[in-house]
């Protein structure tokens, strides 16, 4: 996967939020409540009197206010903090209550609720093939957040349920993408998992930028070879491990061995042949990179 290439390729959206936070439903509401109470007193005035025009324009009139100050109320929309409102009128988008508290819109529009709050989805336990074709288990977790509340109504079925389905798929693309583990000029899911993580955050805010989502956060929580090659892959992982600390302990001890023989030569403690010198340089070889102590024999007669 590489930079200038496109992650995923989503269809443009058909429509973007825009705020409408409506009216305080609070003096509204106290309007409407006294003109409710008020509106039986022309029905009892006009049913009072003698019948006639004038009488059954007060009852119409008590009955007309009531209905309004009922349709009204209808209208009074609370808003919970972390949370807002979609505006429908009649199928056509007017707008997202974001404004926390009681607010006052049409009464006739239809206001779906949608959480703005920062969620967590941890994804399954996806059994895949890595790179190299090994067998891996691995999971994740995405912090996210509806950002385009419009985006989340409209463009898609239930917003949910797409960043759980579109985090799987990255988290699967992925881990197809890198191999477990690889040597260390090589991106790897065990040993590069600051880079790795980046990529799956941008994967999966590119998959989920359709549904006016953002991502905040994704991590990778479980990372592991099938249970059916991992004792293999770890007795792979342990001889690597051995074949490294023996290089080391060549290397040390060559250096070692070097180094003796130059300070014997330069203070002349020892004269000593080819044949001799590769003797000292066996054992003393031998005495470093074994894996055990050793029992030396002392000599104390003649060198030769």
């Amino acid at each position: 996967m590489t930079t200038d290439q496109p992650i995923v390729e989503m269809p443009a959206p058909q429509v973007r939020e825009h705020r409408q936070d409506g009216l305080p439903g609070i003096p509204i509401a106290i309007a409407l409540l006294v003109v409710l109470l008020a509106s039986p007193a022309p029905i009892i005035i006009g049913a009072q009197n003698a019948p006639g025009a004038g009488p059954v324009a007060l009852i119409v009139l008590g009955v007309v206010l009531a209905l309004a100050a009922l349709l009204g109320l209808c209208g009074l929309t609370p808003v919970a903090p972390g949370e807002a409102r979609v505006v429908q009128l009649l199928g056509r988008y007017t707008g997202t209550i974001r404004e926390a508290g009681l607010r006052w819109v049409n009464p006739i529009t239809n206001r779906q609720k949608v959480s703005t709050r920062v969620r967590n989805h941890e994804t399954e336990l996806a059994k895949v093939n890595d790179a190299d074709g090994n067998p891996i288990q691995i999971a994740a977790v995405v912090v996210w957040q509806v950002s385009d509340t419009a985006k989340a109504a409209f463009e898609v079925d239930d917003f949910v349920e797409f960043v759980a389905i579109q985090s799987e798929t990255a988290v699967r693309h992925i881990a197809n993408s890198y191999p477990y583990d690889a040597p260390e000029d090589q991106l790897s899911l065990r040993d590069n998992a600051d880079e790795i993580t980046g990529r799956l955050s941008a994967e999966i805010a590119a998959r989920v930028t359709a549904a006016g989502v953002e991502v905040i956060e994704s991590r990778i929580t479980r990372l592991s070879y099938a249970p059916e090659i991992a004792q293999v892959m770890l007795q792979r992982q342990q001889a690597n491990a051995v074949v490294a600390a023996r290089t080391r302990i060549v290397e040390g001890a060559v250096g070692m061995v070097e180094l003796a023989l130059d300070r014997l030569a330069e203070r002349g403690v020892v004269e000593l042949d080819e044949e001799r010198k590769a003797t000292m340089v066996s054992n003393l070889l031998v005495v470093l990179c074994g894996d055990r102590g050793t029992q030396p024999i002392v000599n104390a007669g003649s060198l030769y």
